[in-house]
This record gives C-alpha cells, sequence and structure tokens, in this order.
C-alpha cells in the first residue's frame, strides 16, 4: 500500500535550515531542564505509595487537606482508573511502614463513611531510587550507542554517527519539551518515573527502524543509481520511502494521542512522550541522520560543482554494464 506516488521532495535543500530549528529547540529544552528540571517519581527519588479505594468517589481536595494535617504537604494526590479509586504519593521518609500507617489511619478517621480500603502499597527507599535513577540513565545511554554501532557495522560508520546524532536528537528534544510544558496545564502535569523511561526506549527503537529503513534503501539506490550525485540519491531514498514512514509513523501517532488523551493518569506521561518522540523520531530520520551523512560524504568528496549540487532525483537506472 503507498499513500503517495512519485514524490520529487527536495529534503536536502533545507538541512542547514533544520539544523538550526533543532539546535534552538534543544536548547530551549536545555535551558528548561537547568532552570526548571524535571519532576522525579517516587521510583527515583524514594517515597511511599498508596492506591486507595472509596466506596464513593472522594473529594480529592479533602484528601490532600487531610494529607496536609497529617503532616505530607505537597504529595502528589490524583485518581487512578476510576473517580472511586485514587493514587497518593508522598517523599516522605520513615522506618519501615510507618509513613503508610500514618497516611492510612488518617484516611480511616476522616473518610470514615467512604469505607476506603488499600488496594496497593509500595515504599521505596532513597537509595534504590538513586540506584534507579543511575540505571535508567545507564539504560539510555548503552541502547543508544548499541543502536549506533550495529548501523555502522551494518552499513557504514558515518551512517551510525548519522543514527546517533538522530537518537540524542530525539531524547535530547523529548525531554526538553516534556520539561517545557510540566505544569502548565492539568493535561501535562508528568513526572519521570518507571513507565516515562519506557517510553524514552520505545521512541528510540521506532526512531532507528525508520531511520534503517531509510538507509537500506539508500544503499540500494547507490548501486542502481551510479551517475547520480550523493544528495540527488538520498533525496530519492527519502521519497521513495516517504509513504511507508507517513502510514507507520501516522498509525502509532494516533494511537499515543488517544492513549495521552484518554488512557488515564498513569499512562498520561508515557502517551505523551511517545507522541512527541514519533514526530521528532520522524523528523530527524530526514534532517539529522540523513542530512549528517550528506554533508559527511560532500566533505570526503572533490570539491566541483557537480558533488555539492542536490538536484532533484532522476529516475533513470544505470544499464547492466555500464
Amino acid at each position: 500500500m503507498r499513500l503517495l506516488h512519485q514524490t520529487h521532495i527536495d529534503f536536502m535543500a533545507k538541512r542547514r535550515t533544520m539544523y538550526m530549528v533543532s539546535a534552538a529547540v534543544i536548547l530551549m529544552g536545555l535551558i528548561s531542564l537547568f532552570t526548571k528540571g524535571l519532576h522525579f517519581g517516587i521510583d527515583f527519588t524514594g517515597g511511599t505509595e498508596l492506591v486507595v479505594q472509596f466506596t464513593r468517589t472522594p473529594d480529592v481536595a479533602q484528601i490532600r487537606d487531610m494529607m496536609n494535617r497529617s503532616g505530607f504537604s505537597g504529595s502528589e494526590i490524583k485518581t487512578f482508573g476510576d473517580d472511586t479509586r485514587v493514587l497518593i504519593r508522598t517523599q516522605e521518609q520513615g522506618e519501615g511502614t510507618v509513613i503508610g500507617d500514618r497516611i492510612k489511619d488518617g484516611l480511616r478517621t476522616s473518610f470514615e463513611s467512604l469505607q476506603p480500603e488499600v488496594l496497593e502499597e509500595q515504599k521505596i527507599g532513597p537509595k534504590i531510587g538513586a540506584e534507579l535513577r543511575k540505571d535508567a540513565v545507564y539504560a539510555i545511554i548503552f541502547s543508544l550507542v548499541a543502536i549506533g554501532l550495529y548501523i555502522a557495522f551494518r552499513f557504514k560508520f558515518i551512517y551510525g554517527v548519522g543514527a546517533i546524532a538522530a537518537l540524542f536528537h530525539d531524547v535530547l528534544v523529548t525531554l526538553g519539551v516534556v520539561s517545557l510544558v510540566d505544569g502548565l496545564t492539568p493535561l501535562t502535569n508528568f513526572e519521570i518515573d518507571q513507565n516515562m523511561i519506557a517510553a524514552l526506549l520505545t521512541l528510540v527503537g521506532l526512531s532507528v527502524n525508520d531511520t534503517v529503513v531509510i538507509f537500506d534503501r539508500l544503499r540500494e539506490n547507490q548501486k542502481r543509481y551510479r551517475t547520480m550525485n550523493i544528495g540527488e540519491i538520498i533525496n530519492l531514498s527519502l521519497n521513495e520511502t516517504l509513504s511507508r514512514t507517513i502510514i507507520t509513523s501516522g498509525t502509532i501517532f494516533i494511537v499515543t494521542v488517544i492513549l495521552y488523551l484518554l488512557g488515564g493518569e498513569v499512562n498520561r506521561g508515557f502517551g505523551f512522550t511517545l507522541t512527541i518522540g514519533i514526530i521528532t523520531g520522524t523528523y530527524s530520520s530526514i534532517y539529522i541522520g540523513s542530512a549528517i551523512v550528506l554533508d559527511y560524504t560532500l566533505r570526503k568528496l572533490p570539491k566541483t560543482p557537480e558533488t555539492q549540487q542536490t538536484h532533484r532525483p532522476r529516475h533513470e537506472p544505470v544499464k547492466q554494464g555500464s
């Protein structure tokens, strides 16, 4: 199935403009990350988490007041699944189950008529949280490097460099956007937890899949169209895979948007991260990964007008024996 037929878009002509756009977005994201930071969940900071079931829909404001009176100001309280189920998180630390017991006592006293029942209780110590945070960073970095090495071995070294640059671009842009919009609206209250890390690793896989498809077509076209310069071959390869890219990324984008809007509080961060990741991953496969391959190749070639042009693709395969 092809959505578009015989497109002739000169993608590479705008690559330097896109470099500047990417640099600007990454810079804004880094400024936000260093000034505003990220909201880490108790997975990485330590604390206590309870999932509480009520017989009727409770007033979240009253639960927050109860938590403040119990000495847990700043706790995170939100519905979990349905309106009668509430997720309570606090970063307060204590010996054993003392924090959880104090919260449960406060709930039973203040909401006796709603018969609160604790369905799940979890406690994470600060040392474990710090180790999880470190392991999450290592997991992302090692996955990026491993994928880049595979592509460098599978294709050429510069292809691996382009893929790694594109993947680092995707992660930095996504984290920057999450930091920029965090807390601006009720739909953009995010925290970095294990679900968010899973989303980042998933977008790395989705992004590199698109990049590999483009690079594979590029390698085929380099053998088939020997009279075309590198810019023409890259544009041809991008146009030939454009339909596949739109269909694949578009369907995933629809699913992630629905997950973000309708998946509930627990899945909202995961859905938002993947939504941004799909957009930036599709973009980076074209304007980061492929563009780096083009610029590197042009620098290696003799500097003549013919080798530096990026005309529209000519669909003229080389005859056998030429």
